[in-house]
């Protein structure tokens, strides 16, 4: 194995390789480091026999009682304290364990679930309406218990809120009237758009994921219990909640609609993102951060020439926004093992619009 690890490429870490050959990498630097001095390497404590270790007589007078007729239907906890209350001791409650652990006896009876591997979505959007993610977050009334639920569907490139809902329910009908609405309004073709979500019971039911299919969308899903899945929808609505205004409880639907249309003005159109280096959404979802950064630029070039010695780094560029954005990136290490990176679309040129909100309000 030694061999083959000195043999591996330089560019595939030890870490990696100890892990796919099963193999504990403290050991192998142990007898790495064992072969340079000559020394022949410890053997591990497993190897050793312990000395006070049961004798094999007495680890047949164990295994006797544990698959006897008393006790081969319990536990080594409940043998142990079995036995104790009639005055024998024969080892410890973990020996016990050990000996049916080598035995193969050691385990549930039941039929368990196999552990779930899950594939990671791994999304890029380099464009506009290339990828959308979302959501459903709980709004509280002022009634103890009751809650509204706003539906949010953002484009992941740009972060502009395409659609949005607010309703006392949270079901599979109203999501699909959502999707339908906003694939509408923003004519969306079939085979240009990934939609990603979450696995709430709208987000999987069948008659939602038929309706993707009949308009040639494809769906993405978060992993199980895995928020992170699905960050960028996440982190809007703790934009929408640690906002001043926000009221904490509304007092009806209509109150809920007037704040979050208010809202959702102020994040499209007003909301400078540090995620889009300070534009703001509808200017990347346009287009129009392109000429706002000339002028950006400009304003910078004339502060830099008056006053040169306040930049000691040189002169000052404008930041802009990121070519790509990813749900769950390639890391450089899964690159070096070449793992398939998601495919990049080249940027197409767009036509100015001006951007709208998508509004469903159903009580």
């Amino acid at each position: 194995m030694t061999t083959v690890l000195r043999q591996r490429p330089a560019s595939l870490p030890l870490s990696l390789a100890c892990r796919a050959l099963g193999l504990n990498r403290s050991t192998v630097y142990a007898r790495h480091k064992a072969t340079q001095s000559n020394q022949q390497p410890r053997t591990s404590r497993k190897h050793c026999r312990q000395p006070r270790a049961l004798s094999e007589k007495e680890r047949g007078e164990v295994r006797q009682t544990l698959y006897s007729e008393e006790f081969r239907d319990q536990p080594p906890f409940e043998v142990f304290s079995e036995l104790l209350e009639q005055g024998r001791y024969l080892c410890s409650e973990s020996t016990m364990y050990r000996l049916l652990r080598a035995d193969g006896s050691q385990g549930d009876r039941r039929k368990q679930r196999p552990a779930q591997s899950h594939a990671i979505p791994r999304l890029v959007a380099t464009r506009p309406n290339e990828v959308w993610s979302w959501d459903i977050t709980k709004l509280p009334l002022q009634k103890r218990g009751v809650y509204l639920s706003a539906y949010v569907v953002i484009d992941l490139f740009s972060r502009f809120i395409l659609a949005w809902m607010i309703s006392r329910k949270e079901n599979s009908a109203l999501a699909q009237q959502l999707m339908d609405e906003a694939l509408s309004r923003y004519q969306v073709a079939s085979g240009q758009l990934t939609i990603h979500q979450d696995q709430g019971s709208p987000m999987i039911a069948h008659s939602y994921l038929d309706l993707l299919g009949e308009r040639g969308v494809t769906g993405s899903h978060s992993r199980p219990r895995v928020s992170n899945d699905n960050p960028f929808s996440e982190s809007q609505f703790k934009t929408t909640k640690y906002q001043p205004d926000y009221p904490g409880r509304f007092e009806s639907v209509s109150h809920a609609r007037q704040w979050f249309e208010s809202y959702v003005d102020w994040y499209n159109f007003e909301h400078h993102h540090s995620g889009l280096a300070g534009f703001t959404p509808e200017q990347v979802f346009t287009g129009r951060y392109q000429e706002l950064a000339v002028t950006r630029q400009q304003a910078l070039d004339r502060w830099y020439q008056a006053n040169p010695e306040r930049f000691v780094c040189g002169r000052p560029v404008a930041h802009m926004p990121p070519t790509s954005v990813a749900i769950n990136p390639i890391s450089s290490e899964e690159a070096k093992l070449g793992v398939p990176s998601a495919v990049n679309f080249p940027t197409l040129a767009r036509a100015k619009h001006t951007a709208r909100e998508t509004t469903l309000i159903l009580e």
